[in-house]
């Protein structure tokens, strides 16, 4: 449980940090009026798309805070046998940390003008998430060759499970960051670009945190960190 608490502490404290940045923990009662005697209202002067992907990315931290949580529980029964984690999982952590680094890139060219550049920094974005998901699909194949199959241990289920929820939140991602190349491809509107792109990016860096998670899980490493704290503790 105490890894279960940990996330909980980090997406906790990392969805109130957003929200006092969108401005939605200010108390209008207490702000004078600008204009007359027309009070503020308080309200987020942030675009509602990003209101709607900071909701989103609370729902989705919940999800996995709770694939954790049945993970880190299912695992104390005498029946689990975990699987041997491929060396192909680094590969694809350095793929996945490659797209957050790309679209951060994309999204200070867009904050500066520089439509070269953005374009550049998402399709880096893009292709190299597309190696994430093909690498976690070697992945599989080199269990499975090795018998490792779904429904074979609690572990192989937990790790197709969770490698599956967050692969999909990887292709569903990719469907909003090729909305977005296609956007810079025409050269709309330079404001909505920059929104999309800080959109994605945000997006990308909750799933590199989330794998990174999920990947000191799979590998053992957090089970390791939890019994330094235990003996610390205590």
């Amino acid at each position: 449980m105490v890894i279960v608490t940990v996330f909980m502490l980090v997406l906790g404290g990392l969805a109130l940090w957003w929200l006092a940045r969108q401005g939605l923990m200010e108390k209008p009662w207490l702000q004078e009026s600008t204009v007359g005697n027309v009070p503020e209202t308080g309200a987020s002067r942030r675009p509602s798309a990003m209101i709607g992907l900071g909701v989103f990315l609370t729902v989705a931290g919940a999800l996995f805070a709770l694939l954790v949580s049945a993970y880190s529980m299912r695992m104390a029964m005498p029946d689990w046998r975990a699987l041997p984690v491929p060396a192909l999982l680094w590969i694809n952590t350095a793929a996945l940390a490659a797209a957050s680094i790309a679209l951060q890139c994309a999204q200070a060219a867009a904050q500066r003008g520089d439509l070269a550049d953005t374009r550049t920094g998402l399709l880096a974005g893009g292709a190299a998430s597309l190696v994430f998901v093909v690498g976690q699909l070697l992945a599989w194949q080199q269990l499975h060759l090795l018998g490792y199959f779904l429904a074979t241990n609690p572990a192989n289920s937990f790790f197709y499970l969770v490698t599956a929820v967050h692969g999909a939140h990887v292709l569903g991602g990719l469907v909003a960051l090729g909305r977005t190349g296609a956007r810079a491809w025409r050269d709309h509107d330079p404001d909505r670009l920059r929104l999309s792109v800080q959109l994605c990016t945000l997006y990308w860096h909750f799933l590199l945190l989330v794998w990174l998670i999920l990947l000191a899980l799979l590998t053992g490493w957090a089970d390791r960190f939890a019994e330094i704290c235990s003996r610390v503790l205590s």
